[in-house]
């Protein structure tokens, strides 16, 4: 039997993490076995980890790495705490020296380098490693294996930092998992010294537990309808790749053009005030309606009309897949990557970024009830469960 050794952050709600969900739903466990280690056992994805995976609980102080340095401290692990006091300040002197649009990347990047030598091995053996977000330290420098893959979820031609630094991380691995053709392309021309190390496998999704989940109750209390207004869901992180500060100016836009709406943001994240700051701006109270973290936000993106991607960037955002899943009208934005997120007019629509264009796109699809029943039956007719993604990693393996 195979062996495959899988460190990840958490299992809070997430679009990586409902990937994670779907790789390991995936896996054949007759032929292979596997050992997730999760810096923090938390999350509400947590119960739904198949049975047959191996969650190690004999590392808790790899929890030292996401822990706030003052606990650090408190539990005796001065070494780790001081090296990821060092790898802090030097982060922030990176960042500010190269201008780096995504400190907190390169502070956990420092903090994770710095941290390694005060943490144990991995004392087993394995075919295949993957870690499935950044950074990538610990199957390098702690695991041993004989394939390593680095997993990367983001769209690197938005994100400025430490290039040195990055090369060094991802030299440890031997091969870099782009979850879309798009993000690769744009990993390469970033990255062209690693151009012959990455490839592509598409994020797997749990569709089964995805359209339970939708089922599992009513939030009619919350989310009402009603034949003159849009219900609008949207889902993620409160991060500026998102780019949720902009729906209240993007809502103001299409009220003025004579529609009536209510927007519904689900998630959390450190741009949580300013997001707040901007409805109140905008005077949206009564139309931007932040719902925060959810267990389960399928009910919330199944009762709504319409469900919007306003990003900035993405790798491929993972909740567009599940809104296509429950088979909703989907719009992004016209970031990057997003030719590879959907088919323009076909499972989804793409508008502009600047937020009049994306009001005028959105506005365009409420008017046209045709081209919204044309979305929704080809939602319904494709599959997004990726589920032949898995024999990638077979191959890779064998």
């Amino acid at each position: 039997m195979k062996r495959i050794f899988i460190v990840h952050s958490n299992m809070e709600i997430g679009g990586a993490e409902t990937s994670l969900l779907g790789l390991l739903n995936s896996i054949d466990y007759s032929k292979f076995s596997v050992d997730l280690l999760l810096l923090d056992t938390s999350g509400d994805l947590l119960k739904m980890i198949p049975k047959q995976v191996n969650l190690l609980k004999d590392y808790t102080c790899y929890k030292n790495l996401v822990k706030p340095i003052k606990d650090v401290i408190k539990d005796g692990s001065i070494g780790i705490a001081l090296a990821r006091f060092i790898g802090k300040v030097n982060a922030l002197y990176s960042s500010k020296k190269i201008k780096s649009n995504n400190i907190a990347y390169m502070i956990k990047q420092y903090s994770h380098r710095y941290s390694m030598p005060f943490l144990p091995k991995i004392n087993d053996t394995y075919d295949l490693s993957i870690s499935f977000i950044d950074p990538h330290y610990i199957i390098s420098n702690k695991v041993s294996s004989k394939i390593k893959l680095g997993w990367l979820h983001t769209d690197f031609s938005r994100v400025k930092v430490n290039e040195i630094i990055d090369y060094k991380m991802w030299d440890g691995c031997d091969y870099i998992v782009c979850v879309s053709e798009a993000c690769k392309i744009v990993f390469d021309e970033k990255y062209p010294g690693l151009k012959h190390k990455s490839i592509v496998i598409e994020n797997i999704l749990p569709v089964d537990f995805i359209k339970q989940s939708a089922n599992l109750y009513s939030v009619k209390d919350t989310i009402l309808n009603s034949e003159d207004c849009i219900n609008i869901c949207s889902v993620g992180r409160f991060s500026e790749a998102k780019n949720f500060d902009n729906i209240p100016s993007i809502c103001k836009i299409i009220q003025q053009l004579g529609f009536r709406i209510k927007w519904y943001i689900i998630g959390y994240g450190n741009e949580e005030e300013k997001i707040r700051r901007k409805i109140k701006e905008e005077k949206m109270e009564d139309s931007v309606i932040i719902l925060g973290k959810k267990q389960n936000p399928y009910p919330y993106i199944k009762a709504c009309d319409m469900y919007i991607q306003p990003s900035r960037f993405e790798g491929k955002a993972v909740t567009v897949r599940e809104a296509q899943v429950l088979n909703k009208p989907v719009v992004i934005t016209n970031f990057k990557t997003a030719s590879s997120q959907l088919v323009d007019n076909i499972d989804g629509v793409i508008v502009p970024m600047d937020n009049y264009g994306c009001a005028k796109g959105i506005v365009s699809i409420i008017q046209n009830p045709e081209l919204q029943k044309k979305l929704i039956k080809n939602t319904m007719m494709r599959d997004y469960s990726n589920q032949n993604e898995i024999k990638k990693i077979y191959e890779l393996i064998n």
